[in-house]
């Protein structure tokens, strides 16, 4: 797959098919992924891939906690805006209009919006479950290092003809994380990555968020004329 076709053909994928994804493979994604750029090459990311039982404890766990006490958790670092502003509001809100519209669940409809919720904990069906993690003895630019890392598992997913799922919420879970799997102290939760087969008659995965135009984004300079 040529990595223009991996880029553009990656997206969040909510439902997954049962078929497993074999070790081999998983380890394959994540030396390919390890290239990414790292300051000073620290490398500051850890990943713990769970399957089969392990992944459906640790998801239960979750679920649970979740479902009974989730004010009771709370991440580790800051993911979104105490204050929301344009034009990040409204991209926020189309997109969760357009997630749940694909689901036929009315923005009404609390129940239905929490269980969709809830799904992230599974792994939205996923075989393969990837917990990162970043050490929070280094500094912010290590964030960056591993934003670039994560998109190399994703793309890197692609070219084996899997998707994934980028999911944050996980790390308001992550002292249940750590009563699964072994993260040490200095360790944050960054994320979970949901990766597997995309189930293509799911509704939620024809649901494709839009991207602004480089003229929207970019500036340039130099160049003459004609771009």
């Amino acid at each position: 797959m040529h990595v223009d076709d991996a880029i553009r053909s990656r997206k969040s994928v909510r439902r997954f098919l049962p078929t497993p994804v074999p070790v081999p493979v998983v380890r394959h994604i994540l030396e390919v992924s390890a290239r990414a750029p790292s300051g000073n090459n620290v490398q500051p990311w850890r990943v713990y891939a769970v399957a089969g039982e392990p992944k459906n404890r640790l998801c239960n766990a979750i679920v649970q906690a979740a479902t009974t006490d989730p004010d009771r958790h709370q991440p580790e670092y800051a993911y979104y805006p105490t204050q929301w502003v344009e034009p990040y509001l409204d991209r926020r809100r189309r997109c969760g209009f357009g997630l749940y519209a694909s689901l036929g669940i009315a923005r009404d409809d609390a129940q239905a919006r929490e269980l969709q919720m809830l799904r992230n904990y599974i792994f939205f069906d996923a075989p393969v479950g990837l917990l990162v993690t970043l050490d929070r003895r280094l500094n912010t630019g290590s964030f960056m290092d591993l934003g670039m890392f994560i998109q190399n598992i994703m793309v890197a997913a692609r070219a084996q003809g899997l998707h994934t799922c980028a999911q944050a919420a996980f790390a308001w879970f992550h002292k249940i994380v750590r009563e699964q799997l072994p993260l040490s102290e200095h360790e944050i939760l960054a994320c979970g990555i949901a990766l597997g087969h995309e189930d293509p008659a799911a509704p939620e995965n024809a649901f494709i968020t839009e991207r602004a135009q480089p003229d929207e984004f970019a500036h340039f300079a130099g160049f003459g004329a004609a771009r």
